[in-house]
């Protein structure tokens, strides 16, 4: 899209405005039964170099598909507390602390 604007701006700093104005990635995925599915939710950090950073907070794993052939899983918390979660206590926004923190389970 800045391209399209005839912004003449560098690679270095559209990565710059992007990482600058965006804080969270929703990825959905069409599932093998025909389903879409949010499969991560990645915060942007920012910038590192010419790179713009990221880390994935929640993802979706995977763990098979039911007898009706509908795909079965979970949202697995990747431990990741996201940058931004004080601007949201700022806000009046309070995430448990729970909500990012792993669950290991005992088979």
């Amino acid at each position: 899209m800045v391209g399209m604007a005839n912004a003449n701006m560098g690679v270095r700093a559209i990565r710059q405005q992007i990482s600058s104005a965006i804080d969270l990635f929703v990825q959905v995925a069409r599932m093998s039964d025909g389903t879409r599915k949010i499969t991560h939710l990645t915060e942007c950090v920012g910038m590192e170099g010419e790179q713009v950073t990221t880390q994935d907070i929640i993802v979706f794993d995977k763990v098979g598909v039911g007898e009706n052939g509908r795909v079965l899983g979970r949202f697995r918390p990747t431990g990741v507390r996201p940058k931004f979660s004080e601007r949201l206590r700022t806000a009046g926004i309070e995430l448990p602390t729970e909500t990012f923190q792993t669950v290991v389970e005992v088979l």
